[in-house]
């Protein structure tokens, strides 16, 4: 009984170990093709990772773009801050470079005054300049404290642009040349002559709609022509001789046919809104 029980194991153990082999057989083929059974096998394991690692694919795509979109917007934004930074210093450094311009430009011209003449030109900065095309003044940080005086004459380094018209302690109002008006007693006409003709003689009483300065009374035998500079001459207690104004563009006789008229082209911007710097004259008591 025994040993019967004892053959039927050892025969159990011998088929097995056949199949075993048979298996390895089948499996372990040289050209590669598989069996039905591990086709089935293989397309069941690929097709059950495909329905997990496609989605945990897709998600960790989508994560890595939200990713990059965000570096992306960072680094748009630090570009952007950038080049906020870079137009702002460099409109900056556009407006120091104009005003050392200016500077040395004030600088120039003065040295060049002091040697032509014994005025003081006290440098001032444009604050504000009226709105009002009918009223062309001009408001400066210089006033009365710094030795402005009502009447003092006013130029840029290109020629004269107006006098001071009203001081307060630290602030002055100019009137530019623009405002003069024969039918207006508060203008001050300007006494000119012509630079290296000095028995020229004129008045500048008003400026024409096409912003020329008319100078008026010119006696018909003056040597004045088209092309010459104009310039104040000194009288009249206002404008101190030698302040250039402009250039004479026309001549024609007057309305009486007496004296003749001229048309004054100015060198000096009379627009206020661009005026910047000037500069206050100050003529030395003798």
């Amino acid at each position: 009984m025994f040993r019967l029980l004892g053959n039927k194991k050892l025969i159990l153990l011998l088929a097995c170990l056949i199949l075993f082999i048979a298996l390895m057989g089948l499996t372990l083929n040289d050209d590669g093709r598989m069996t039905w059974p591990e086709k089935f096998v293989k397309d069941t394991v690929s097709y059950g990772q495909s329905l997990i690692y496609i989605p945990i694919a897709k998600m960790s795509e989508f994560a890595s773009n939200l990713a990059s979109l965000h570096l992306l917007y960072e680094e748009n934004a630090a570009l952007k801050s950038k080049l906020m930074d870079y137009a702002r210093d460099t409109a900056r450094l556009n407006q120091l470079e104009e005003q050392v311009a200016r500077l040395e430009e004030a600088l120039a011209f003065t040295e060049r005054q002091k040697k032509q003449n014994r005025y003081i030109w006290h440098y001032a900065d444009v604050v504000s300049a009226s709105p009002d095309p009918n009223v062309p003044t001009i408001n400066i940080n210089k006033g009365e404290l710094d030795g402005i005086r009502v009447n003092m004459a006013v130029a840029t380094t290109d020629g004269l642009i107006g006098r001071v018209a009203s001081v307060a302690p630290f602030y002055s109002t100019v009137q530019l040349i623009s405002a003069i008006d024969y039918h207006d007693d508060a203008s001050k006409a300007i006494a000119a002559t012509v630079k290296g003709k000095p028995d020229s003689f004129g008045m500048i009483e008003r400026m024409t709609k096409d912003g020329y300065l008319e100078m008026n009374k010119i006696p018909a035998t003056d040597l004045l022509e088209v092309g010459d500079v104009v310039m104040t001459s000194g009288y009249g207690g206002v404008y101190p001789h030698g302040i250039e104004i402009g250039r004479v563009v026309s001549r024609r006789v007057g309305d009486f046919g007496i004296t003749h008229t001229a048309l004054i082209e100015p060198f000096a911007n009379l627009n206020g809104e661009r005026l910047r710097q000037v500069f206050v004259i100050e003529v030395p008591e003798p």
